[in-house]
């Protein structure tokens, strides 16, 4: 997924203007642009619902990655999978890109086996 910066142009009530420039002016934010930054981040980090919701319908549209959804739900793919199969959406089975084949070596390299019993079976020798 494109990771640039995205632009939104949008309209809120004047009495919000206000509030958002005094902030910027109070040294509280930046600009503007990170002052809508930051209540987008907090509204999403208090609301996990609705951020499932999003990566779900962005994976479900084929917009995202399964990679992309888990990233965004902030859960790991296994999880993802998960509530993706929940809400009734079909995966798309299959390496998308170089990132997401690097992901599943980098997730298969971290997974951790039961080694126990492991000293009745010798190891051939050569």
């Amino acid at each position: 997924m494109d990771r640039t910066t995205g632009r939104i142009t949008g309209s809120y009530p004047d009495d919000l203007d206000l509030l958002i420039e005094g902030a910027v002016e109070a040294g509280v934010f930046g600009g503007k642009s990170d002052a809508l930054r930051e209540f987008v981040r907090e509204y999403f980090e208090d609301h996990k619902n609705e951020r499932i919701a999003a990566a779900v319908t962005l994976y479900e549209r084929e917009r995202i990655t399964l990679g992309d959804a888990a990233r965004l739900a902030d859960v790991d793919r296994w999880t993802m999978r998960d509530i993706l199969r929940e809400h009734g959406v079909e995966l798309r089975l299959g390496l998308v890109d170089e990132d997401d084949a690097a992901y599943e070596v980098e997730a298969a390299s971290e997974l951790e086996f039961d080694d126990e019993g492991s000293d009745d079976v010798e190891s051939p020798s050569k």
